[in-house]
């Protein structure tokens, strides 16, 4: 009884009921056993043990609220401007390229639509004149492609080589901006301009179509039916720089390449004439007698000789071997000229003459090779000309230093290689832009100008040569004699509507001297230069007789007959 007593004393004392006092009676006491989990007794989690997990919910909770608050209050416009953009695409807008035109207003290059697979593209297609001797002048350029899920990989519209490399930043123009609005599906809504895009610039060439085609066309013919291995020619105006005809042949067809004519690109890839180079700029080419006229000037300037200094041509030049007594080393002339003086010997291009002012002997004093470079570097030769067009040359003077780097074998420099350098031989090499170059100067009286193909973007620039006009003279009175004198090597430019100045050089190349390379050069009206110009057919047999002169010929009078103001001049303009 006491104990009943106690235990309804202690339920009125005690609020909570604990479990074991409901559960933990006599009938289970036996089976408790906390080792087997059976009947065992759970006991409440403490407060304390629930504070880090309050604390971590709570700190979830208030990284969650700053998150939502950056997103929707600070970064919310460019999330908005994201959105927007998933709406709203940007389309690029084809610029269309500058038209290219020659001096008379004619269009070289110009857009047409591209059409493809049924729909017109979103450029316009560069399209070419369908004429001839323009095609290294202009160059090509590279259109924009698709790749198989139609996506353009290459965007632009990108010059590759003549003009349209070389005034890319002029003709391409600035590409505009379309937005174009779509719905869920990825149809067009509605679509507006954002930029407006601005079409590249004209650009003007100084070439005249009619010279151009005129003149590639008598290369052509000449080359084919020797054959030569190709040809190039220039014509070039001597007071300004311009250029009124630059041909090279064999030349290419930039609507070929932009086609992907296969058939054709494969013949121009495995053509041995090498159709891809522009012969007047970055063609190489042993020069011959052509240089002849200006180690002659130079010969003047230097005061080792005087327009009436005589030598006499046997038909070769016989130098003592200073280590072998009665032994000798010729060098020939082409012919036995007798007695030449500064005129005749340009005229009829004696190389004794030359190899007496240019290596010396006896009592003659050469220029020697050091002033031969120097004078033959302020006309042009050996460095570019700085026309504004990618991969012009600059050529090569020979020079002790150039020998004993080009055969570390035999590097010393000898009296006979001074002697082939100042007939153009041995390593002398040149573009024919530089020979056009420097005989302009030498027709203007010592002006090395810049040649150019365009005058609205390309100022005029020039050097002086540092020659008195009165030594050039008589350099061009021997041009003059070489036209007009019956045994002249230019005689075959002596033409009854213009006067002029002319010089003919046959280079021999190879071992066996079995091909030439034939040069003519000259300028006219020859008492008051307009023109001047540099024809040369490369690589034909040397027992050709015709090359660079037959070709001249042609085109003075096809000019007389369908361009009379590029020959034809009255008293007040000569």
């Amino acid at each position: 009884m006491f104990w009943k007593w106690k235990q309804k004393k202690s339920i009125r004392k005690n609020t909570m009921i604990s479990p074991e006092e409901i559960l933990l009676d006599a009938s289970n006491l036996p089976s408790y056993n906390p080792n087997a989990l059976e009947g065992r007794l759970i006991t409440p989690i403490s407060p304390r043990a629930l504070r880090p997990l309050l604390l971590l919910i709570t700190l979830t909770g208030l990284i969650i609220i700053g998150r939502t608050s950056q997103l929707m209050l600070i970064d919310g416009e460019h999330y908005q401007d994201l959105s927007e953009r998933n709406r709203l695409g940007h389309t690029r807008i084809f610029a269309e390229r500058g038209i290219i035109y020659d001096r008379n207003g004619i269009e070289l290059a110009w857009n047409v639509p591209h059409y493809e697979n049924g729909v017109y593209e979103v450029f316009h297609e560069r399209a070419y004149a369908s004429t001839t001797g323009s095609g290294h002048i202009l160059g090509y350029v590279r259109m924009p492609a698709r790749d198989r899920s139609g996506v353009l990989f290459r965007e632009g519209i990108e010059g590759v080589s003549g003009v349209e490399l070389s005034y890319d930043s002029i003709l391409k123009g600035t590409d505009g901006i379309k937005i174009v609005e779509t719905d869920a599906r990825m149809d067009t809504v509605s679509t507006s301009i954002l930029e407006e895009p601005t079409p590249g610039k004209p650009l003007h060439l100084t070439i005249d179509l009619r010279l151009q085609e005129a003149l590639h066309g008598f290369i052509k013919s000449l080359a084919d039916d020797i054959p030569f291995y190709g040809g190039a020619g220039i014509m070039m105006d001597v007071t300004t720089g311009e250029i009124l005809a630059m041909t090279s042949y064999p030349e290419y067809d930039p609507s070929a390449l932009i086609e992907g004519n296969a058939e054709l690109i494969n013949q121009y890839n495995t053509d041995p004439r090498t159709p891809y180079l522009n012969r007047t700029f970055a063609g190489q080419y042993t020069p011959g007698s052509i240089v002849k006229p200006f180690l002659g000037a130079a010969a003047l300037d230097a005061g080792i000789i005087t327009p009436e200094t005589t030598f006499i041509s046997t038909g070769a030049l016989r130098l003592a071997n200073p280590y072998n007594p009665g032994q000798y080393t010729v060098f020939n002339d082409w012919r036995a000229h007798g007695a030449v003086n500064l005129k005749t010997g340009i005229a009829f291009s004696s190389d004794v003459y030359f190899y007496y002012i240019g290596g010396g002997f006896g009592t003659q004093e050469g220029l020697g090779i050091t002033r031969i470079k120097d004078y033959m570097s302020r006309f042009g030769f050996g460095s570019t000309t700085d026309i504004k067009l990618e991969g012009e040359r600059s050529g090569t003077i020979p020079s002790p230093e150039w020998k004993a780097e080009m055969f570390p074998d035999d590097p010393t420099w000898r009296i006979g290689n001074t002697y082939h350098t100042a007939i153009g031989q041995y390593g002398f090499q040149v573009t024919p832009l530089q020979a056009v170059r420097a005989l302009a100067a030498l027709a203007n009286g010592g002006t090395l100008i810049t040649p150019r193909v365009d005058t609205t973007y390309t100022p005029y620039e020039a050097t002086e040569v540092g020659i008195p006009d009165e030594y050039l003279r008589y350099a061009r009175a021997g041009m003059r004699e070489a036209v007009i004198n019956e045994i002249g090597t230019a005689r075959g430019l002596n033409v009854s509507y213009v006067d002029l100045a002319g010089k003919t050089g046959t280079a021999e190349l190879g071992v066996k001297k079995d091909f030439v390379n034939s040069w003519v050069m000259g300028f006219y009206p020859y008492e008051n230069p307009k023109y001047a110009f540099v024809i040369l057919m490369e690589h034909g047999p040397v027992k050709n007789l015709y090359g660079g002169t037959y070709v001249m010929r042609q085109f003075l009078d096809w000019m007389r007959d369908n361009t009379p103001e590029y020959v034809l001049f009255d008293d007040e303009n000569e």
